[in-house]
């Protein structure tokens, strides 16, 4: 049951990402990277007072390689939301739960020399004939930038899941973990949009209308939440059946993106975010029922020990 609370996050993420659509013609990436760290880190840091927590923590290390390869992921993602069409950049970036299997998958070949577990690998091959169709309506709309940043970030985002869960296995609240990745988010945003100025002034868009601050705030408000949910899911939950509930925000971010930005697809597009979705849930499937590696994820920890 606790890799429910991934059904949570996915719903909250695919809000966010309907509000960094809609914020990305009013402020550049890294404001809404920053705000949205801003946002984290006050309500993680009033959170954290309220209930009495502790700042302290033995994994430093731990968090900064987290904040940077998730923040980077962050970013690339939002560039992703503002060009591309939002079911289309959620779908990319929602290959991490595959790259997670895919990481999985060599480190158990590599335990296992030379061993090679076919319907998984037919699982991942797949995944990626729906991202070629996927990307068909992306080439004909001359988005091809956008649609490989949201591949990237889907990339980093394994990784920052797979930190996520190790931090999780090693004691530490999810409270902390959303706390200094925000912090982390905070920080780039600020010296990413300072770095962007160059040698001339800095430019901050100011919030001429309250849509933009609310748009902010919902981002932050939406962003915190999910991570919330997604840190406890990661740490309590089994792994590969979290990444499998992360799908439903494809189906979430359809929706909005159908119902809010009125997004038309072809066939081709379609079709594409129903095989990747479909391969997704059979690599989860394969990974933890029908081998004897599944059966270890289910007894022990495979992230604490591989990655």
């Amino acid at each position: 049951m606790q890799s429910l609370w991934m059904l949570f996050a996915s719903f909250m993420f695919a809000i966010m990402g309907v509000c960094v659509k809609l914020a990305s013609s009013l402020y550049s990436t890294s404001e809404i990277v920053m705000y949205r760290g801003m946002v984290g880190m006050t309500v993680m840091c009033c959170m954290i007072l309220y209930q009495g927590g502790s700042f302290k923590t033995r994994f430093v290390g731990g968090h900064l390689w987290r904040g940077i390869v998730g923040v980077v992921a962050l970013w690339l993602w939002f560039y992703a939301i503002a060009i591309l069409p939002l079911a289309t950049a959620m779908t990319l970036n929602y290959m991490a739960p595959i790259w997670m299997a895919l990481i999985l998958l060599c480190a158990g070949w590599w335990h296992a020399r030379n061993h090679v577990e076919w319907p998984l690998m037919a699982a991942i091959a797949m995944s990626f004939v729906g991202v070629t169709l996927l990307l068909q309506p992306v080439f004909e709309s001359q988005q091809l930038s956008g649609a490989l940043t949201a591949l990237v970030s889907g990339m980093l985002s394994a990784l920052a899941y797979l930190q996520v869960r190790k931090l999780g296995l090693q004691g530490e609240p999810e409270y902390r973990v959303v706390f200094y990745f925000s912090i982390v988010n905070f920080l780039a945003g600020l010296f990413g949009n300072i770095a962007s100025a160059g040698l001339g002034p800095v430019t901050w868009h100011a919030h001429t209308t309250a849509q933009g601050g609310l748009l902010l705030l919902g981002i932050g408000l939406c962003a915190t939440m999910a991570q919330m949910a997604m840190t406890r899911a990661y740490r309590l939950g089994k792994t590969l059946v979290v990444a499998n509930l992360q799908y439903t925000g494809i189906v979430f971010s359809s929706a909005w993106g159908v119902l809010i930005f009125g997004d038309v697809f072809d066939w081709h597009g379609w079709a594409g975010i129903g095989v990747i979705l479909c391969s997704g849930i059979a690599a989860t499937y394969y990974n933890t029922r029908n081998t004897e590696r599944g059966a270890a994820i289910a007894r022990t920890d495979p992230i604490a020990s591989e990655v």
